[in-house]
């Protein structure tokens, strides 16, 4: 795993005078195990923790975000014994979230009525919303 990532924030914890469990203390969500096992590159610590031990520390987060892996979770912490999930995304899927994406709020509303089923289908649907589900049948 991230074995650079973790040399780089033992440097920086050693650097600025702090143990494992000092360090845990100033990171939200990571213990003094979790420390232990990022420097180790046993576990890969998330963007955001990784920025809060750059801001602990003092040195810059992107000299610790330069060196983490590109496949890194981004949002939540690690967790021990946890396995994790993919999901595969149709062509359409892709083109129907690109489209939702581009779309104004008011469609973008709309849309998410019909989704969950509250939207009355006696309606006009299209109205609105009519080249964006039209994109999704017609486009590939």
């Amino acid at each position: 795993m991230g074995k650079r990532l973790g040399n780089l924030i033992r440097s920086a914890r050693t650097d600025a005078g702090y143990t494992q469990a000092q360090l845990a203390a100033m990171v939200p969500g990571a213990s003094q195990s979790d420390i232990g096992r990022f420097e180790r590159g046993e576990a890969e610590p998330t963007q955001q923790v990784v920025k809060d031990i750059a801001r602990a520390c003092g040195v810059t987060q992107k000299s610790l975000l330069d060196a983490m892996p590109k496949t890194a979770p981004k949002t939540s912490a690690p967790k021990t014994g946890s396995t994790a999930t993919s999901m595969r995304v149709t062509a359409t899927e892709k083109r129907l979230v690109e489209l939702y994406r581009a779309a104004d709020t008011e469609t973008k509303k709309k849309v998410l009525a019909i989704l969950r089923g509250t939207d009355n289908p006696a309606d006009d649907i299209f109205e609105g919303i009519g080249n964006f589900i039209g994109d999704i049948i017609f486009k590939k």
